[in-house]
C-alpha cells in the first residue's frame, strides 16, 4: 500500500484532492530497486490540462516500456495546494510512487505554451531544485524541456541543463543510455551534458553556447564553447509514425480532464503552409498512420479506457487520405458500443459535412469555421487558401444539415491588416447569419441563427514567414478589438453575432516569451519572486508585476515585439534546424508583402527543405511526379 504524500488533514482542505493521489486507471506501477532511472514527466499547469496532452500519453508509454525505467507524472499543484505545500515544506512529489522529484534521476518538463513559464519554474522550487542550472550539483535531477516552445528555448534557457528539439521518440534512450554509462563511469553532470551534446542526435545544452550581442542589442553571434559541440541542432522527427509505440492503454483520470476522450492521432503535420502557423513549419512533412493501425489503435484503446468518446487528432483532419474508410469503420464500430466521434480540425466542405451529420446526435453541436482574416485580399497575405465562397459554401451546407450554431475565429493585427480588412470580420459574420435566413426554410428552423465571432492577437512565432513582423502593442490591439466590436454592432443582424477577443496584454506577453532570447530569464524569474504564477489563468496574471519588473530588469518589451527585423538578422533560434529553410520563410514573407497564395504541399512543392527527411507527403509528391 503507497503512503501518500499528502495527509487527509490536507487532502480534505484542497480543491480537487484526486489530483494528486495518483492510481488511476492504466497508471503504470514499478519497483524502484528494479529500475536504473527514474523520470519525472511533467506538464507544468493544472492536472485536468496537463492530463489532457497527447504528448506525455505517448512518452510515458514509451518509457515504461522499457524494464530499466520507470516514468512518473508531475503536475503543478493549483494555488490552494502551493500555499500549503510552502508553509508545510512538503516537497512535490511524482503521482505514481508520491516520493519526491528531487529524488529523480530526471525531470522532463513538457513546453506547451510560452505563458506557463513561471509555472516551471514554480515545478524547481517546490521540488527544491535549484532554480538556475547553474547552481545545481550531482545531487539533483537533470532538467530537460521538450515540447513545441523548444523552438526558441532562449528566454528560459538558464532554468534547463538541456532540451530536447523535435519529436521524442527516437532519442531518449540513446540519451538515458549515455546518462547510465557516465554514472557507471563516475563521471557527473558536466560529463553527461556534454557526452549528451556531442552524442545524441536533437540536444541542445545551453551551458555550451555563448551568445555575443551587438551595439543595437541584436545577437552577433551564438556559438558552441566546447569542440564536438554542434554548431546547429536538428530536429529529431519520426518517419514511418506506425513503426514507433502508441499508448493504447492510456491514463484515466479520476478527475474530468479537458479533453475527457480517447484520442487517435491520425497523422502530423500539415500541407497547407499557414504562414501564421507555427506547427505546420515545425512538424513538416506531413507523415500518415497506416489505416489498419488505426483502427486496431482505436478498438483496443475504447476497450482499455471505457472511454465514451474518440477524438481524431491532427493539424488538418480532412487532409488524412483514408479518412472516410476511417471514419466509416469507427462509425460501425462506435455505433455498437454508443461512443461518440469528434471530429476537430476538418476543413467545411460537403465531405466533412456528410461526415459529421452522420456522427453527431440528432441536436447538431456548433460548427467551427477559421477563416482567420476578414477580407480576401488578408486570407491571401497569410495563405489561408479559404476563398469567401468557400466560406458561404460551406456555412449553406451546415444549414441545410441541420446546424444553427457556428463559432468563427479570427486574428487581429496581422501583418498589412488595414481598417477595412477589420470591418470584414463583422460584414463575413453577419453574411453568414443572414445565409441561415436564406437557406433554411421558417418551417424547419430549429430556432434563430447563432454566429460566436473570436478575435485571437496576431503574435509572430519563430520558424514561421512571419517570424520577421512586428507585433502590434497592447493599445492597437485594443482599438482593432474596438473596431469590430463597432462594425458588428453596425450589421442588420447584430443581435445574432456574439463577439469575444482575447486578453491583449496576455498576447503582449506570450510575443516577447515566444521572440525573446537569454536577457529575458532575469526578467521571468524575478516575476515568479514576485509572485507571478498561472499566467495563463486570467484570473491569476499580475499584468502591473510584469511590466515593473521588464522595467526593474532594463529590458524593452518593444525589442521584441514591435520591432520590425532585417532579413539577415540572427534569431534566438537560428540555432535551430525545424526542416524548413529560413530562405524558404523568408520567400514566403516576401510573397506575403504581395498577396501571393502558395499552393499546399500536395498540390505543389515548394522546395520548403522537408523533402531531405525523404519521406511523407514529399516521397508522395515525387513518386506522383515520377509516375
Amino acid at each position: 500500500m503507497r503512503k501518500l504524500a499528502l495527509n487527509d488533514e490536507i487532502l480534505l482542505k484542497i480543491e480537487k484532492p484526486a489530483r494528486y493521489i495518483g492510481g488511476e486507471v492504466n497508471s503504470v506501477m514499478k519497483d524502484p530497486k528494479q529500475v536504473k532511472v527514474r523520470f519525472a514527466m511533467c506538464f507544468p499547469d493544472v492536472y485536468e490540462i496537463g492530463m489532457s496532452h497527447l504528448g506525455i500519453q505517448i512518452l510515458y508509454d514509451l518509457f515504461n516500456r522499457y524494464d530499466d525505467v520507470w516514468c512518473e507524472r508531475v503536475y503543478s499543484p493549483w494555488v490552494d495546494l502551493d500555499g500549503i505545500m510552502r508553509k508545510e515544506k512538503i516537497p512535490l512529489f511524482a503521482l505514481e510512487s508520491q516520493d519526491p522529484v528531487r529524488d529523480f534521476d530526471f525531470l522532463g518538463i513538457t513546453l506547451q505554451y510560452e505563458m506557463c513559464y513561471t509555472n516551471i519554474l514554480q515545478v524547481l522550487d517546490l521540488s527544491g531544485i535549484p532554480l538556475l542550472a547553474k547552481d545545481r550539483t550531482d545531487r539533483e535531477p537533470i532538467v530537460i524541456g521538450g515540447g513545441p516552445c523548444t523552438y526558441n528555448p532562449e528566454p528560459i534557457a538558464d532554468f534547463f541543463d538541456l532540451f530536447y528539439i523535435g519529436e521524442g521518440e527516437t532519442a531518449y534512450r540513446q540519451l538515458m543510455d549515455v546518462y547510465l554509462e557516465t554514472k557507471a563511469a563516475g563521471e557527473g553532470r558536466e560529463a553527461f551534458l556534454l557526452r549528451a551534446a556531442r552524442e545524441v542526435p536533437g540536444i541542445y545544452v545551453p551551458s555550451l553556447y555563448e551568445v555575443r550581442y551587438g551595439e543595437d542589442g541584436t545577437i552577433a553571434s551564438f556559438l558552441p564553447v566546447k569542440e564536438g559541440v554542434p554548431k546547429t541542432v536538428r530536429k529529431e522527427i519520426v518517419m514511418d509514425l506506425d513503426s514507433v509505440p502508441y499508448p493504447q492503454k492510456p491514463v484515466v483520470p479520476y478527475v474530468k480532464a479537458t479533453q475527457d476522450r480517447v484520442v487517435l492521432e491520425i497523422q502530423r503535420g500539415c500541407i497547407r503552409g499557414c504562414r501564421f502557423c507555427q506547427a505546420g513549419q515545425i512538424y513538416r512533412p506531413v507523415r500518415e498512420k497506416g489505416l489498419e493501425t488505426l483502427k486496431r489503435y482505436a478498438v483496443e484503446m475504447l476497450k482499455n479506457t471505457g472511454y465514451e468518446e474518440i477524438s481524431l487528432s491532427s493539424l488538418s483532419s480532412s487532409d488524412y487520405s483514408h479518412l472516410e474508410e476511417l471514419v466509416e469503420f469507427l462509425m460501425e464500430t462506435c455505433r455498437e458500443q454508443k461512443v461518440n466521434i469528434s471530429l476537430p480540425s476538418l476543413r467545411i466542405d460537403a465531405f466533412s459535412l456528410d461526415v459529421m451529420g452522420k456522427v453527431q446526435d440528432v441536436k447538431k453541436s456548433s460548427l467551427t469555421f477559421a477563416p482567420e482574416a476578414g477580407s480576401q485580399r488578408l486570407r491571401n497575405v497569410i495563405n489561408k487558401g479559404l476563398t469567401r465562397e468557400d466560406i458561404l459554401h460551406g456555412a449553406g451546407l451546415a444549414f441545410e444539415g441541420g446546424w444553427s450554431r457556428v463559432k468563427l475565429y479570427f486574428m487581429l493585427g496581422l501583418p498589412t491588416e488595414t481598417e477595412e480588412d477589420i470591418r470584414g470580420i463583422a460584414e463575413l459574420s453577419n453574411d453568414i447569419a443572414a445565409l441561415y435566413y436564406e437557406t433554411v426554410p421558417k418551417e424547419q428552423r430549429t430556432g434563430p441563427v447563432q454566429i460566436v465571432s473570436s478575435t485571437s492577437f496576431f503574435i509572430p512565432k519563430p520558424f514561421t514567414p512571419f517570424q520577421w513582423a512586428k507585433m502590434c502593442t497592447k493599445e492597437e490591439f485594443l482599438e482593432k478589438a474596438a473596431l469590430t466590436k463597432r462594425s458588428i454592432r453596425e450589421q442588420l443582424n447584430q443581435k445574432r453575432i456574439k463577439y469575444n477577443w482575447h486578453e491583449a496584454d496576455v498576447s503582449v506577453l506570450e510575443g516577447v516569451f515566444a521572440r525573446g532570447d537569454r536577457r529575458v530569464a532575469e526578467v521571468i524569474l524575478k516575476a515568479y519572486q514576485k509572485g507571478c504564477l498561472y499566467d495563463a489563468w486570467g484570473e491569476y496574471f499580475k499584468n502591473d508585476l510584469w511590466l515593473e519588473t521588464f522595467e526593474q530588469c532594463g529590458v524593452e518589451i518593444g525589442f521584441y515585439t514591435t520591432r520590425q527585423r532585417k532579413e539577415d538578422e540572427i534569431f534566438p533560434w537560428d540555432f535551430l534546424d525545424c526542416g524548413v529553410n529560413k530562405s524558404f520563410l523568408w520567400r514566403e514573407w516576401e510573397r506575403a508583402q504581395r498577396g501571393e497564395v502558395t499552393p499546399n504541399c500536395r498540390a505543389q512543392c515548394q522546395g520548403c527543405g522537408a523533402a531531405r527527411f525523404k519521406g511523407g507527403v514529399c516521397l508522395e509528391a515525387r513518386k506522383e511526379h515520377e509516375e
